[in-house]
């Protein structure tokens, strides 16, 4: 609940002002942390765990295709059409079709919390430390996606205070993933490690398939050393959170 307050209001502030900035900042940080979180820690403590590697690889695998053709299935859904885009369409048909990306957004951010929960409840139940480090790669993502996310909306006629509260009541579907993932993972705790496998292939498809892609554009010197910076940065975060594990 926490997590998706603070990516909410944060991307709710950033989509009123310093919004590019902002974006291409927080994607670089993104990806260290998820790429840290997953690969340092959620990973290394699921194999740890007595689950048998080989069903671990394939649900890391299974993960990372499941991610392939839900983005693929919401990229084939998406509306990109405008209002005098040169197509001929009725009167109104863009609008509403932008209405309809818009509450498209609502549902899939509902979900998406929901999922959000259960992977917190996981890590929370696995190890303290890697539960505080799988919010921050939850929180650091979140903050450019509701970013994108306020833009739709907005675009689909919602209006800023709107669109911040909807976005805001969909998060509490995460307090509703993270009870049931808290109470029936602690009673089968072994499915522990398939929850935090799934999660970090959610992690890394994320930071490899979207957001590098996003930074590979900006080649320049002068634009790819502050990435590296953040990314570095994303991981020292990590670190100095988990020093002690």
């Amino acid at each position: 609940m926490f997590a998706g307050v603070v990516s909410i209001s944060a991307a709710a502030v950033f989509s009123f002002a310093l919004l590019s900035k902002v974006v291409e900042r927080m994607v670089s940080l993104s990806v260290g942390i998820m790429l840290s979180t997953s690969l340092l820690h959620a990973l290394p403590e699921a194999f740890e765990s007595k689950a048998d590697p080989r069903t671990l690889f394939a649900t890391l695998l299974a993960g990372l295709l499941a991610f392939f053709l839900l983005e693929k299935a919401a990229l084939l859904r998406h509306s990109h059409h405008h209002e005098g885009d040169g197509h001929h369409h009725a009167h109104g048909h863009d609008k509403r079709e932008a209405g309809k990306a818009g509450w498209m957004i609502l549902v899939g951010d509902g979900m998406h919390n929901f999922t959000d929960g259960i992977l917190i409840a996981a890590a929370f139940l696995a190890n303290p430390e890697l539960g505080i480090v799988t919010g921050l790669a939850i929180v650091a993502h979140e903050i450019p996606q509701e970013i994108g996310d306020f833009i739709v909306m907005l675009n689909a006629g919602f209006s800023r205070v709107r669109a911040y509260i909807f976005n805001l009541l969909c998060s509490l579907l995460a307090v509703a993933g993270g009870l049931l993932g808290y109470f029936t993972l602690d009673r089968a705790s072994g499915l522990i490690p398939y929850v935090l496998v799934f999660a970090s292939s959610g992690f890394i498809y994320i930071a490899v398939s979207d957001l590098m892609p996003q930074m590979q554009r900006r080649a320049t010197v002068r634009e790819s050393v502050p990435q590296v910076l953040l990314i570095a940065a994303g991981v020292g975060i990590v670190l100095l959170l988990t020093h002690g594990h």
